[in-house]
């Protein structure tokens, strides 16, 4: 009887523990998911451009590479990227917060500070106009510095008199963003062998649209989540009162939200052309509401072109042409004994997919709640800034070329993880795995 009862009260006490355990670990993963939620709203405390999202330029990169191992170098690089700096895409874009400020300068209800911002818009309008979507002079830039270090880091891909094949979509500032990254790489090395593209004959892969996946991304559903999680979120009535001077008339004759969104993308754009070193928009909003803008802008990315289940969960095999491609191509040079590059130039709505597609640092994720996603450290910011890219490095051991031919992933010039087998070298997998992985979720895909 005795025994009996003192191992049922150490039943009792180890399942206690157990459960103690099991509630701290759950307490010490929340915490940590709250330290990177509090990290990523630091940040943009810090350096407000960080809530800019797909129009953040280009930041340096760290720099640090892994070595390869011992015997190993680099003999192709397969890429594609995002063009550079741009101006926004329309004229509606500027000229509709530049309407709606006039007309309540004109009935006299603007602030001193709304005033400040009408000038301001107003400068931005001259210098941008008749340029809506061009490449800016930082986008030119931003791709010759990508081309440098790419030839850099890896000079043996590029010697002597290698093939470099690019190719473009056909829109005018991409197809300059591939012209500056290659003109960088011959000033390096004249001898290089070029072929440059831009053709809708390769628009199946370089810029896919796919009906069905398009129609789920525009669905109800995604604008009723967008629009239901901004009216919980974002207040603009402090704006508003900063702006104008009569809430009866802002209340009657101003879009809150549409004037909100829209000073938000222009303080956003001013970090990517020259008129950056003139002048800022960032002080117009406080620290707490450029995080939750930049929160809906997040969403907005996971939404449409993530694994969000809201329009569908599948939206990253988009780019599944352009994926199969990447890995036929490669496949290709590597029989060759200078393979050289392959570089494509195209739109953050390629390499946003594609790079949960290929679930680099574990971002093909896929949550419910929006609000979710800076707690789990997802951010549109880290992965498509203007020249966002996406960079394959392949490996041969030239002394034992039996040996397996290793990849290396960067997203943006830094080292990513895979969801594959680890090699005695972090970051450097085995290309048949690669292959036989990738290939085997493109196949399953049933559109």
């Amino acid at each position: 009887m005795g025994i009996a009862y003192l191992c049922m009260q150490l039943r009792i006490h180890h399942n206690d523990m157990k459960k103690h355990l099991i509630l701290l670990c759950v307490l010490a993963f929340s915490a940590s998911l709250h330290v990177v939620a509090q990290s990523i709203r630091k940040q943009i405390e810090s350096h407000p451009e960080l809530s800019a999202n797909n129009y953040l330029a280009y930041p340096a990169p760290s720099g640090k590479l892994t070595p390869a191992p011992s015997g190993y170098l680099p003999v192709y690089l397969s890429h594609y990227g995002r063009h550079g700096s741009r101006y926004l895409i329309h004229a509606q874009q500027y000229l509709r917060p530049i309407e709606t400020l006039q007309r309540a300068d004109s009935a006299g209800v603007l602030t001193n500070e709304g005033k400040e911002v009408l000038k301001k818009l107003r400068l931005m309008y001259t210098e941008s106009y008749k340029r809506w979507g061009e490449l800016t002079l930082l986008g030119a830039q931003q791709h010759q510095q990508i081309a440098r270090r790419m030839y850099n880091r890896f000079p043996s891909v590029f010697r002597d008199s290698v093939w470099v094949d690019a190719k473009s979509t056909d829109v005018i500032r991409c197809i300059l963003s591939m012209e500056n990254e290659l003109q960088e790489l011959i000033r390096h090395n004249p001898r290089l062998r070029i072929r440059h593209d831009a053709s809708a004959h390769d628009m199946y892969y370089m810029n896919q649209s796919d009906k069905k996946l398009s129609h789920q991304k525009d669905s109800s559903a995604v604008k009723k989540t967008i629009d239901e999680w901004a009216k919980r979120n974002i207040d603009t009535q402090p704006l508003m009162s900063r702006l104008f001077k009569d809430k009866e008339y802002v209340a009657k004759k101003v879009d809150a939200s549409q004037l909100t969104f829209d000073l938000f993308s222009l303080a956003s754009i001013v970090q990517n052309s020259e008129i950056r070193h003139s002048l800022s928009l960032y002080n117009l909003f406080t620290p707490e509401e450029l995080y939750r803008l930049w929160q809906r802008s997040n969403a907005w990315w996971y939404l449409r072109y993530a694994s969000a289940p809201q329009s569908g969960g599948n939206q990253p095999f988009s780019q599944r042409n352009l994926l199969r491609k990447i890995i036929t191509d490669a496949d290709s040079c590597l029989v060759l004994p200078h393979p050289g590059a392959t570089l494509r130039f195209g739109h953050d709505t390629m390499v946003m997919p594609l790079t949960c597609l290929l679930n680099l640092n574990n971002s093909d994720i896929r949550v419910s709640d929006i609000d979710s996603l800076a707690l789990k450290g997802w951010s549109s910011t880290r992965i498509v800034p203007m020249a966002a890219n996406i960079q394959f490095v392949f490996y041969k051991n030239p002394k034992r070329p039996k040996d397996d031919v290793l990849v290396k992933v960067l997203l943006n010039e830094e080292e990513v993880t895979l969801p594959l087998p680890k090699t005695s070298t972090p970051y450097y997998y085995k290309w048949s795995d690669f292959k036989k992985y990738y290939l085997a979720k493109l196949n399953a895909y049933r559109g």
